[in-house]
């Protein structure tokens, strides 16, 4: 077979596959499809191994549910594995091993980094395209063009999977730029022919399975920085990421971090972690994981300084003077150790294991109840997205969870609004019209108000999964319901 031949069936076999794809036999796309404003790359990669368990007769709920958070796995090995290759680069392989160190024991790190979130992957693909630029790598001696343009097209992925991403690579880019010597062959014969094939090539994918022309990054500018859409869901005040949200990720490296960057005098990566949080505080709508893309810099500046604490030069023959302040030295690193893995781990247990895990328990015992067919349709009377959907459940069953679309329209109240202000007024109007559902899944501080409104239409409680100690957005949503509808 020739390549002409080989090349064709390979385009068919994609082009199978996306047809395919777009083909979805059952599911729901969120208001964010409708208005054109995510890409259809990131989603693709999931679907890709979605059809690969499938091939193998391996697509059951319960590897449906665990193969994409096993795939992430790998994706963040990956930027594990760059990290520490950055670390060696920029200050030596010893500050490398606590950067690894940092990464590991971090507990935001370990609570979202193996999310299936556009935010981790953007985040890998931060972390290994930083390592392939010349700018932030120019001690280093090698050649920088073959590096620099796999760090723009890594770049260009990142920029395509999350557009927000362009604040990280406009900063980049512009480092890259001033200390260039070939600023215009950069320009023509890099950024715009790599950057260009790797967003032309997403226009195409979105293209096939949107069914018209949509130009995602321009549809997101104009959501979430020109309208200001992700407001709808809440504003913080500008200064937000500073005292809250980066500082509570951080979390005791901060002390660690701050000496790092004094230390290492490295602006460049230190002002890319401040150009990040400053623009983000711009925004109104702010959340943890807007940021999580600069979090493993800043815990590898926690790297130089731990690094610098154990650091001794004690020789055979030394005087007991200055083995002595080598033994405290010694003492200091361990304390510090003992102190970030002391606040950090049991966090990081608590926040995956325990914390709003309500939500999560609740699906999986739907998933094996469907398996019995005991399960027809499901409503959710919840703030939306409280739990996860058919990611979770891998059942063609009818399911309806309250709407919470944005709108322009000004003090525009939507299903969820409504239910959270008057849940009987609201339940009561909404039955009215309802297909009764087999079974509801509430929030107990919702279950409470709503008693006599369940039992009045024979549903009961079949059973309660715990969620929360505390309260964070809401009243405190204790545990999570579930009822039965039990008529005839």
């Amino acid at each position: 077979m020739n390549i002409g031949k080989l090349l064709k069936l390979l385009i068919s076999s994609l082009l199978g596959f996306l047809i395919d794809l777009n083909d979805s036999r059952y599911g729901h796309l969120t208001w964010e499809w409708n208005r054109g404003i995510r890409s259809y790359l990131h989603p693709s990669i999931f679907a890709l191994l979605y059809k690969v368990l499938a091939f193998l007769h391996l697509d059951t709920p319960w590897f449906m549910m665990k193969a994409p958070r096993l795939l992430q796995s790998i994706f963040s090995a990956v930027g594990d594995l760059y990290l520490y290759k950055l670390s060696k680069i920029l200050f030596g392989e010893h500050v490398a091993r606590w950067a690894l160190f940092a990464q590991l024991a971090n507990w935001f790190i370990f609570f979202c980094i193996t999310r299936t979130l556009s935010n981790t992957l953007e985040t890998v693909l931060t972390l290994v395209s930083l390592y392939y630029w010349p700018c932030i790598r120019a001690s280093s001696g090698e050649d920088p063009l073959a590096p620099r343009r796999w760090g723009l097209a890594l770049a260009a992925l990142a920029c395509a999977i999350r557009p927000t991403s362009a604040i990280i690579w406009i900063y980049v880019g512009l480092l890259e730029l001033f200390s260039t010597l070939h600023r215009v062959k950069f320009i023509f014969m890099e950024v715009i022919p790599i950057g260009g094939l790797v967003l032309g090539l997403t226009f195409l994918l979105d293209r096939m399975m949107y069914g018209s022309w949509v130009f995602v990054p321009l549809n997101f500018l104009k959501f979430n920085i020109l309208s200001s859409g992700g407001d709808y869901y809440g504003t913080h005040p500008w200064h937000w990421y500073f005292t809250q949200g980066f500082t509570v990720m951080v979390f005791t490296f901060l002390p660690f971090v701050v000496a790092g960057i004094v230390i290492s005098k490295e602006w460049k990566l230190s002002g890319l972690i401040a150009w990040v949080v400053g623009i983000y505080s711009i925004l109104g709508h702010k959340e943890f994981r807007f940021v999580l893309p600069v979090l493993p810099i800043a815990l590898m500046f926690s790297a130089v300084a731990l690094a610098k604490l154990g650091k001794t030069n004690v020789s055979y023959g030394q005087n007991k003077a200055s083995q002595s302040a080598a033994t405290r030295s010694s003492i200091k690193t361990k304390l510090a150790v003992l102190f970030l893995l002391g606040t950090n781990l049991p966090m990081a247990l608590y926040m995956s294991m325990v914390h709003q895990r309500g939500s999560e328990d609740v699906m999986y015992y739907l998933s094996r109840e469907a398996v019995n067919g005991e399960i027809t349709s499901v409503l959710f009377l919840t703030p939306c997205h409280a739990t996860p959907y058919y990611s979770t459940l891998h059942h063609d069953i009818p399911m309806r969870f309250l709407d919470c679309t944005p709108s322009e329209e000004k003090g525009y109240l939507d299903e969820s609004d409504k239910f959270m202000m008057d849940p009987v007024g609201f339940t009561s109007e909404f039955a009215k019209n309802w297909s009764i559902p087999s079974h509801i899944i509430l929030f107990d501080s919702q279950e409470k108000l709503l008693k006599e409104f369940l039992a009045s239409h024979q549903f009961h409680e079949i059973k309660r999964f715990f969620h929360a100690h505390f309260k964070v957005d809401r009243d405190l949503q204790a545990s999570v319901v579930l009822y039965a509808f039990r008529g005839h």
